[in-house]
């Protein structure tokens, strides 16, 4: 359990937090939520230990250990699979021990802690988690240098995923994930077996994964049962509870002082005016809790353009002499909302970068209007802004003729103050940074919208804004992104990159998301039940790996036996078993019941190892 006892603290002189007591059972699944700056992350710096309390205590179970994703991204030489392995800190360190050790007796005692921890499972349960964050076997094998901020994150998420903490603290882990790796993070931490909790402004995550939310509001911390949409309607009625109190505290409060302004100077009432003076000053004003500030956006209107605007005909595309994808034949009208799904790898952003003119098809062609005006969205565009520069100094350099007023209205459609037009970029929010980047996008009010995860950095009130201004635009919009609630709530037509191609997919979202958790049980399922579909993949690394586990497995059994034998001659002698060597017979018999106990577990692992073995042998000779 985590318990937070009257607790206040201060982050560069700036109360976040004050009086709030809330307690966390163990194993809860906890969504923290509130808007942007209020100090949701500080929260956690607190649990870590990296800020203090002004006053107040938290409380966590003896020996908690607390984990969550490192704040850089692993980019060593070593493997994926390697970085993630090494995350479990007690595995790597008894595995190091096993090889130095000489004395039988603590090889026994190291061996049988491994089995305890399950510990020659690891690989497979690293492997599997990699891959539900989108690494496939050949990825797991590469270094993380090979792979770019984003995915390396992923990598980062999968070590503290592996290491399984006791309490995981988890910040918009969905932000450097796709659809798919988003819905088998719901899966997993929904059967996280101890306690979570997860910042994050994605409602399909807190509404699939949680069971508690946690809102941090005018610095007070209310923890609700349920998920996200039962805190929405909870908190609702809260509010409206709270309005309705107020509105009679008010009637009351002018009815007394209606009395007062009347009566106060006449003799025969002014004892009772006086009296209604003092209930007023005892009159507790009744706080109601701050909505979140207003957010916006405002996508400038095109003109209407005949249809189709984008036409692609039997086109190939790629990067340089690799072709991606191939034999697309797609049409977007200018009413069209269109959702781009699929798995890592398959295209997603290849295509939206054909549609946008960023890239020109190997062969076939696409076929654009004439008068066709695209604004694209990336979240790599973040880190193309110029951080010297102020938001208004972005749109003066691309509309110089436009008036300082017209381009402060410009800003404030998006949501940017006046006063965080003037601030330079490098000390807006990541939210701030993305709703500029929207507006560069959306300038010279495009026909067509092309949105690659416009949803990261926005909190849960700015996505909503993003929603209703999409659903105003009058434009096409082609979005890829992993933020299931947005789909469900602009698209009306799917296409799926799948198999080196892009089709119109004929189902519904649900559908979708429902075959992916279904394929991926599915898989777990059919190697359970089949080896085979396993035994098959096996390269020859992989079948040298298997013998070296093999033959470490017998030189455990080995060293046991020696250990078993040395203990059985020293319990075969006949002084042992007088009074005075009482201690040491005790000390003999417990040692000689852990060895057999560790030569049983042993004796399992061989088996286990030598099964792998075997079958990846027949595989290799075509069984």
């Amino acid at each position: 359990m985590i318990s937070f006892e009257n607790i206040s603290f201060s982050v560069a002189g700036q109360t976040l937090v004050k009086n709030s007591t809330v307690s966390i059972p163990s194993g809860h699944k906890v969504g923290l939520v509130g808007r942007n700056g209020t100090g949701k992350t500080s929260l956690f710096r607190l649990v870590y230990g990296d800020i203090t309390l002004d006053q107040g205590n938290l409380k966590l179970n003896k020996n908690t250990r607390v984990g969550g994703v490192a704040q850089e991204a692993p980019g060593s030489s070593i493997t994926l699979l390697d970085t993630v392995l090494a995350a479990d800190q007690e595995r790597t360190d008894l595995i190091q021990k096993a090889q130095l050790e000489k004395d039988p007796l603590q090889i026994a005692e190291i061996q049988t802690r491994l089995a305890d921890i399950d510990a020659w499972s690891a690989e497979a349960r690293a492997a599997t988690i990699l891959n539900g964050l989108g690494f496939d076997k050949h990825k797991q094998k590469l270094a993380c240098s090979e792979f770019s901020g984003g995915w390396r994150m992923r990598v980062a998420l999968a070590a503290v995923l592996f290491s399984k903490p006791d309490l995981l603290l988890l910040d918009e882990p969905s932000n450097y994930l796709d659809l798919e790796g988003s819905i088998w993070l719901e899966a997993y931490i929904s059967k996280y077996p101890s306690t979570i909790i997860i910042i994050s402004h994605d409602r399909a995550l807190l509404n699939n994964s949680v069971n508690s939310i946690l809102h941090l509001e005018d610095k007070k911390l209310h923890l609700y049962t349920g998920n996200y949409e039962t805190f929405a309607k909870t908190r609702a009625a809260r509010l409206a509870h709270k309005e309705a109190e107020v509105k009679k505290q008010n009637l009351r409060r002018q009815h007394l002082q209606s009395y007062v302004d009347r009566f106060r100077y006449k003799a025969d009432k002014a004892k009772q005016a006086q009296s209604r003076l003092k209930m007023l000053a005892k009159m507790e004003p009744i706080s109601i809790l701050s909505e979140p500030a207003f957010t916006k956006f405002d996508f400038p209107q095109p003109e209407e353009l005949s249809p189709p605007i984008v036409n692609i005909q039997n086109a190939s595309v790629g990067y340089e002499k690799k072709t991606v994808l191939s034999d697309i034949n797609l049409r977007i009208d200018q009413d069209d909302r269109i959702a781009i799904l699929g798995q890592n790898g398959e295209g997603k952003s290849t295509l939206s970068k054909l549609i946008a003119n960023k890239l020109i098809p190997h062969v076939g062609k696409i076929i654009r209007s004439n008068k066709l005006r695209i604004g694209y969205f990336a979240q790599h565009q973040l880190n193309e802004l110029t951080l010297h520069n102020t938001p208004m100094e972005h749109i003066q350099r691309e509309l110089p003729a436009e008036k300082q007023g017209q381009i402060r209205a410009r800003l404030d459609g998006f949501g940017i103050s006046v006063e965080q037009a003037d601030i330079e970029v490098k000390s807006l929010s990541g939210g701030q940074k993305a709703r500029l980047s929207l507006l560069l996008a959306s300038l010279d009010a495009p026909h067509l919208l092309i949105l690659d995860e416009p949803t990261n950095h926005l909190d849960i009130e700015s996505r909503e804004a993003l929603v209703e201004a999409l659903t105003k635009y009058s434009g096409a919009v082609i979005i890829v992104s992993h933020d299931i609630h947005l789909l469900s709530l602009v698209v009306d037509r799917l296409w799926l990159a799948k198999n080196g191609t892009v089709k119109p997919y004929e189902y519904d979202l649900e559908t979708y998301r429902k075959s992916l958790i279904s394929a991926s049980s599915s898989k777990k399922q059919e190697q359970l039940k089949n080896p085979k579909t396993v035994i098959k993949s096996y390269t020859k690394d992989e079948i040298i790996v298997l013998k070296n586990n093999v033959k470490k497995s017998e030189e455990r059994i080995e060293k046991l036996l020696i250990m078993e034998e040395k203990i059985s001659q020293k319990l075969a002698d006949p002084k042992i078993y007088l009074d005075t060597n009482r201690n040491e017979l005790v000390v003999l018999n417990t040692k000689y019941a852990e060895v057999r106990k560790a030569m049983t577990k042993a004796e399992d692992l061989w088996e286990t190892a030598q099964k792998k073995l075997d079958n990846a042998l027949k595989s290799e000779i075509g069984e």
